[in-house]
């Protein structure tokens, strides 16, 4: 699922109105974030958008498929989806649909957890204790 670069700069350029839009190579293909929010996948000269239930029917009802990670292996991603080339064919539609995508990625994303300090090892509690008496 190798990005080619010509590709990837329209679709660049086709979001330009949408702030903060940066692209990552991962493996064979490139992400693409929102002010750190990672919402689409650019491989193999698709576009996909991450989805949720609300926004899932649209790519459904214009026959779009869902991501396959591995071209020989039939597990798909529902999470994200082809985006229809009319809509990347139209800045304005595509930054609608772009935005509604980064919605669904913000929505989905995990708290991040602080870790907590580690415990103090049993010889220096020993050694705490000892230090009081």
């Amino acid at each position: 699922m190798a990005v080619g670069e010509a590709y990837l700069q329209y679709v660049l350029e086709q979001l330009q109105r949408l702030r903060g839009v940066t692209s990552r190579r991962m493996f064979r293909s490139v992400g693409l974030y929102c002010d750190d929010v990672f919402f689409a996948i650019v491989g193999d000269g698709t576009l996909h958008f991450k989805v949720d239930d609300t926004t899932r029917p649209d790519y459904e009802s214009r026959g779009m498929q869902p991501f396959r990670p591995f071209e020989n292996r039939p597990e798909v991603s529902r999470t994200y989806y082809a985006v229809p080339v009319d809509v990347i064919d139209d800045a304005e539609e595509l930054v609608s649909w772009a935005r509604r995508s980064v919605a669904a990625a913000s929505a989905s994303r995990k708290p991040v957890r602080k870790r907590k300090a580690p415990a103090a090892s049993k010889k220096k509690k020993k050694a705490r204790r000892k230090a009081r008496e």
